[in-house]
């Protein structure tokens, strides 16, 4: 997947940013924010220094509504998948959420978003269990949590040679659900309170 370059127009900083974590630092709780996403570093000097000619306007960010981060449960893990296409290559990870040390990654030709974030639940809920260690587990994906829950990933992707692979993982997964018993809290990563996850793959 290539690599984006942003322009942001209004916000803490202004400019062009060659990553989305420079981006998000500009924009981060900025109310008003006006920023985009572009294909290469001429298109985004270009349309930084002509705002008015970008025809599919801009990303604005909405009323600030970031909710105080003393709650977070810092020592625990944090998953997180991304998608080149959807399908398309799914890669998955789980790092330390206050250090973004990296615990675990995998990386799949053929998947969807909601595979490698229900992966990434159960890959961490093992990886703890295997290490003795009780931590919260967080994710950003009410998808996954609930296929975690039920024991079962739905996902409508079909099963073929491309991603015979991929479904043999996801049936192990499930199977592990099934035969083992866990008592690792699994929480919610509030999104738009607390910003990106720390395991998120800055692709946005």
């Amino acid at each position: 997947m290539a690599k984006k370059v942003y322009v942001v127009w209004k916000g803490r900083k202004t400019g062009v940013f060659e990553s989305w974590e420079e981006c998000k630092g500009a924009i981060e709780g900025y109310t008003g924010a006006q920023y985009k996403g572009f294909e290469n570093r001429t298109q985004a000097e270009y349309a930084y220094a002509h705002p008015t000619k970008i025809k599919s306007g801009y990303n604005k960010t909405k009323r600030s509504v970031r909710t105080s981060t003393a709650q977070i449960v810092w020592d625990s893990l944090s998953v997180d998948a991304a998608c080149s296409g959807n399908p398309g290559v799914m890669e998955y990870q789980g790092v330390h959420t206050k250090s973004k040390k990296t615990i675990f990654h995998q990386k799949y030709p053929l998947g969807t978003n909601n595979i490698g974030e229900f992966l990434a639940i159960v890959h961490g809920i093992s990886y703890l269990k295997k290490e003795g260690v009780k931590l919260p587990i967080y994710t950003d994906s009410r998808t996954a949590m609930s296929w975690v829950r039920n024991k079962k990933c739905k996902t409508k992707l079909p099963e073929n040679a491309k991603t015979k692979n991929l479904f043999d993982v996801v049936r192990r997964a499930e199977a592990w659900l099934r035969e083992n018993s866990f008592d690792i809290p699994i929480l919610k990563w509030d999104t738009k309170g607390w910003g990106e996850i720390p395991a998120d793959f800055g692709r946005k």
